[in-house]
């Protein structure tokens, strides 16, 4: 894609800062770091969030994470922890859309780094769980 930032960045028109590359992923630091060694992980091919990867691609990939993750610990022993987040759409927070999982690395509870999870414990009956359990199960069939 010609005005993709990340595509520009695979193709090094933009500088980066690559840690990994090879024929399927391009691993750089995200020029943000919002914490020290904050990683993106792209795909080389151009797909928008998680819903276009087939499940090749998804497998090539995905295989790479723990690699990367285990790399980025072991680079620095500050690192006590690390979130692995991979936004789909704007409302889930995707800013570029060329899918691209983050690796960020965390050394303390007061690193700049924060989510926040709503607890809904008991607003929905078993009832409700189980009509969005078997709604979920349809697509998975066949």
């Amino acid at each position: 894609m010609d005005d993709c930032i990340f595509c520009k960045i695979i193709k090094n028109e933009i500088p980066n800062t690559t840690i990994y590359e090879d024929d399927d992923i391009k691993a750089f630091f995200d020029i943000s770091q919002v914490t020290p060694g904050h990683t993106l992980i792209v795909p080389k091919k151009h797909v928008k969030n998680i819903f276009e990867y087939d499940e090749d691609l998804a497998q090539r990939v995905f295989k790479k994470v723990p690699m990367i993750a285990r790399a980025i610990k072991e680079s620095n022993p500050d690192i006590i922890g690390m979130n692995i987040c991979l936004n789909n759409g704007e409302i889930a927070y995707q800013s570029v859309m060329h899918s691209h999982i983050h690796l960020v690395p965390r050394y303390s509870d007061q690193d700049g780094f924060s989510m926040k999870w709503a607890d809904n414990t008991g607003l929905a009956s078993n009832e409700q769980l189980q009509e969005r359990a078997d709604a979920i199960k349809k697509n998975l069939e066949g």
